[in-house]
């Protein structure tokens, strides 16, 4: 019978770890969220919109990595709520141009600040050092993750 390859791998897994802090922070932010008519994904468009000045429709479907009706569904909820504004882009009429309102700012401000509670619920046991250092590895697992995903797919 042949042995299997010795592969030093570190002693510590993290994929499990990761999944259920993942999962804590989904639940509280949700709890946090639901009082504010929102939703993570509602988040998550309403930050993307205010971090780029507004998005064509066909582009935040493509930063979400959603089909364009599920983006669709996504606005006309945040629409309903005067979070933001669609309007004919001046460039291409058959385009959406999507912004935020003064609401949309002013409740996704309010979101993060809750966020913001839930999160050192979440991570109480680290001090602020801590915190800055698990951010700056995990944006940059996530940034090698898309590297990575990107030479996977060109090979």
């Amino acid at each position: 019978m042949a042995s299997l390859p010795v592969i030093n791998q570190p002693v510590h897994r993290s994929g499990a770890l990761l999944d259920h802090l993942a999962r804590r922070m989904r639940l509280r932010a949700e709890s946090v969220l639901a009082p504010l008519g929102l939703r993570p994904r509602h988040l998550v468009a309403l930050t993307v919109l205010r971090d780029r000045g507004g998005s064509t429709q066909q582009s935040l479907a493509t930063t979400l990595e959603m089909d364009g009706t599920n983006v669709v569904g996504l606005l006309n909820e945040l629409e309903a709520e005067k979070l933001i504004e669609r309007r004919r882009s001046p460039e291409d009429r058959r385009r959406h141009v999507v912004e935020l309102t003064k609401a949309g700012i002013r409740r996704l401000a309010k979101s993060e600040f809750a966020l913001a509670a839930a999160e050192d619920e979440v991570l109480g046991s680290l001090d602020s050092g801590q915190r800055e250092t698990l951010y700056n590895l995990l944006q940059q697992a996530a940034n090698g993750s898309v590297v990575n995903c990107g030479e996977a797919l060109d090979d």
